[in-house]
């Protein structure tokens, strides 16, 4: 017998039809429109691609997006100047500031200067400590994303046992805290972690969010669990996750594929983050 695939696209699909739906009702009202600023230093090639996707996922929706392309060898004064202009625009609801930054970049600083109120990544520690609180704020896109596939399987967390490969600020710890705050018992592992295997065998969730190429074999699954992989690798002509999808689809009751699991959600988890953001403006 072999795993429920959760299918993130169909899953974005759903969310993008539902925030189309307000969105053009507050164009029927005369409003103007929810605004995602998204700043671009330099040219590389990847970043250039994640911002495209998003703008077109911005106009699929009806969001309007305005994208800053800043030259590579900027420095760091000038960066923060651009930050503080967009938060202080009315107009502009959502900041997104693109990574990774050229190395001579503080990128940590730069993101410490984004608005709360428009820190629709919820990459701010102002953000991160808000979900830490369990207190109204924006969560990280890609966490998000994860818990509102979780929730799409219909398994009641309260009294479950997570485990969270990696502790990131990006991914892992904000997913560690979202599954404790749901009622889930959390166990979080990281590179020291002895016989990680053995934590992942008891987990009736696991979110695998390690960055390595297929670690996760079948026999690390409990039977019946939901796998989340969070990882994308290219593998010759294909992508691959952090899970050994092959085997693991064998033993889990639900996984994600890759691609088109977590992927779109993270995106689509923008764009629900940037009208909330829209909304509280307006409140």
């Amino acid at each position: 017998m072999s795993a429920h695939i959760i299918d993130g696209k169909a899953v974005a699909q759903d969310i993008k039809q539902q925030l189309k739906s307000k969105i053009d009702r507050i164009k029927g009202q005369g409003q103007r429109l929810p605004c995602l600023a998204v700043i671009l230093v330099g040219h590389d090639p990847a970043s250039e691609v994640y911002v495209g996707h998003k703008k077109k996922a911005c106009a699929e929706v009806g969001i309007e997006s305005r994208s800053l392309t800043l030259p590579e060898d900027i420095s760091q004064e000038k960066l923060e100047g651009h930050l503080k202009e967009l938060n202080a625009d009315e107009s502009v609801d959502g900041i997104l500031l693109q990574l990774p930054l050229p190395k001579h970049l503080n990128s940590q600083a730069a993101i410490d200067l984004i608005s709360p109120r428009k820190d629709v990544d919820g990459l701010t520690p102002f953000s991160q400590g808000l979900l830490v609180w369990r207190r109204p704020g924006h969560v990280s896109c890609t966490p998000l994303g994860i818990m509102e596939l979780i929730r799409r399987t219909g398994v009641e967390l309260v009294g479950k046992r997570a485990v969270v490969i990696g502790r990131s600020v990006l991914v892992g710890s904000p997913i560690a805290t979202l599954l404790g705050n749901a009622g889930a018992t959390v166990t979080a592992i990281n590179t020291k972690t002895v016989r990680p295997e053995e934590l992942c065998r008891l987990a009736d969730i696991l979110v695998v969010a390690a960055g390595v190429k297929q670690l996760v074999r079948g026999d690390w699954i409990k039977p019946g669990a939901i796998v989340i992989d969070v990882g994308i690798h290219r593998d010759g002509k294909k992508l691959v996750g952090d899970v050994v999808f092959e085997e693991a689809v064998k033993t889990a009751g639900w996984i994600t594929p890759v691609p088109g699991g977590v992927g779109p959600m993270t995106i689509v988890s923008l764009l629900d983050n940037c009208l909330r953001a829209y909304e509280q403006a307006h409140s």
